[in-house]
């Protein structure tokens, strides 16, 4: 399953919590991974996967969420390509949070 796949990798890769919903004690620096739609075509899937980078500060949370460990992805066996669609802040009012998101269109088996 891509989502389990993606949340443990990423976990170790960026050593701090990676997660699929908002902590309820978070942490000061932590990741939370939403899964969007999925196609396919000839045996292939692609997945919209939205990483929010949480931090302290905006520009820590930006540098977060490009310290490239979704563009490393394609190490992975069961990863055929991994593509920013879209990086933006996105503050988290509702939290009174720093977040940067980032969207990408993961390409799996």
């Amino acid at each position: 399953m891509i989502e389990i796949i993606l949340l443990d990798y990423l976990e170790g890769a960026l050593k701090i919590p990676v997660t699929p919903e908002y902590p309820e004690d978070p942490p000061e620096r932590f990741v939370v991974l939403r899964f969007g739609d999925t196609t396919r075509e000839n045996l292939l899937e692609t997945t919209v996967v939205i990483a929010e980078s949480y931090e302290g500060s905006l520009l820590k949370a930006a540098q977060l969420n490009r310290q490239g460990a979704m563009d490393a992805l394609t190490e992975l066996p069961e990863i055929s390509a991994a593509r920013l669609a879209s990086d933006y802040p996105a503050p988290d009012t509702k939290n009174k949070r720093y977040r940067y998101q980032a969207v990408y269109n993961i390409t799996h088996y």
